[in-house]
């Protein structure tokens, strides 16, 4: 593909009104096409009320925006879909579909890859390859709505790539499918999840977007944590834990707190007191993630009642906690499964 062609679904509609002026065409345009594309047109030729000519010159500047399914498992225990899409380098992402009676969440990409290094998550075993434009992120909505005839109602950026080291772009990605005339996923029914970029997370609340935070915190202590989580030598816990208060006073939205729960290495009563101590007073949840096996790494999830002793520390000391139900695991579309693949 040129490379100086622009990709449509990068724009928000106001965007493409000013794109089409720039091409020497009317503002209104814009809007046409802005339609087209949420109407699920895959080429120009589909626009049956666009001139020829301004279909032809589209084709020169410009490309819609379209990944394509390469696969599609379902499972077996709770019909979890997994998506693998080819982008237009030859990359692959994953997305996960999971649908509820009440609900439909899509568990969304934000990287080809991830740098984070974080031990227990098999998107960072071959390391970054490059950041999703907005569009490539959006476009796993798109094309999982088509494929199922579903509305997408709720989504968490938690699939490969951290969403806070490609924040411009995820930031774009964010208004464009908040755009009332485009996905219109309001801005509540999304979770961003982040393995504690605090510098980010403060910017992020700067926006004052009333998205919901997740923060990877996984142990109360630095130096346990920076063996899980590299990422965390940089940013110690208590910075994070300042940035997330930060985050609660700019939105007013509660903060979870994901917690891998790691066989013999941060699942014991300790740790949860800990916890207790560190996130007392703050306006959270504490969400408990047995991990998920991923054949690279050696870490194993504790006995069902080594996680439920945990929950109940938790508990009664009013702090509110949950344990995920764990979907998509004998696809390979559990939390911490997903990875990059390339044809």
């Amino acid at each position: 593909m040129n490379q100086n062609k622009v990709a449509l679904k990068n724009f928000t509609e106001e965007e493409l009104k000013e794109f089409m002026k720039t091409i020497g065409e009317k503002s209104f345009r814009g809007s046409q096409i802005y339609s087209w594309i949420y109407k699920g047109a895959k080429s120009f030729d589909d626009m049956n009320n666009i001139p020829k000519s301004l279909r032809d010159k589209l084709d020169e500047v410009s490309y819609i925006g379209n990944l394509e399914i390469e696969l599609k498992l379902e499972s077996k225990k709770d019909g979890t879909k997994k998506y693998l899409f080819l982008l237009n380098d030859e990359n692959i992402i994953e997305t996960v579909m999971m649908d509820y009676e009440s609900r439909v969440t899509v568990c969304i990409s934000n990287q080809v890859g991830c740098r984070m290094g974080c031990k227990f998550c098999a998107s960072t075993i071959d390391g970054l390859l490059r950041n999703l434009e907005p569009w490539e992120i959006l476009d796993q909505i798109i094309k999982i709505q088509e494929d199922t005839g579903k509305r997408v109602s709720n989504l968490v950026l938690m699939g490969s790539g951290e969403p806070l080291d490609n924040f411009e772009n995820t930031k774009k990605f964010l208004k464009l499918v908040n755009d009332k005339n485009g996905l219109n996923i309001g801005y509540r029914h999304i979770t961003l999840s982040t393995c504690g970029i605090a510098p980010k997370m403060r910017e992020l609340a700067d926006l004052e977007i009333p998205i919901n935070l997740a923060l990877s915190l996984h142990s109360p202590y630095d130096d346990k944590r920076q063996e899980i989580m590299p990422v965390a030598k940089a940013y110690p816990v208590k910075d994070i834990i300042d940035a997330c208060k930060y985050y609660i006073k700019k939105t007013n939205r509660r903060v979870t707190f994901e917690y891998s729960l790691i066989k013999g290495v941060n699942d014991s009563e300790k740790d949860a007191e800990a916890i207790c101590k560190l996130v007392k007073g703050i306006l959270c949840h504490v969400n408990l993630i047995p991990i998920n096996n991923v054949e690279e790494r050696d870490f194993e999830r504790p006995d069902k009642s080594y996680i439920y002793k945990f929950r109940d520390v938790l508990e009664k000391n009013n702090i509110p906690a949950t344990v995920r139900i764990s979907m998509g695991s004998d696809i390979g579309g559990a939390c911490g499964q997903l990875r990059r693949k390339h044809k």
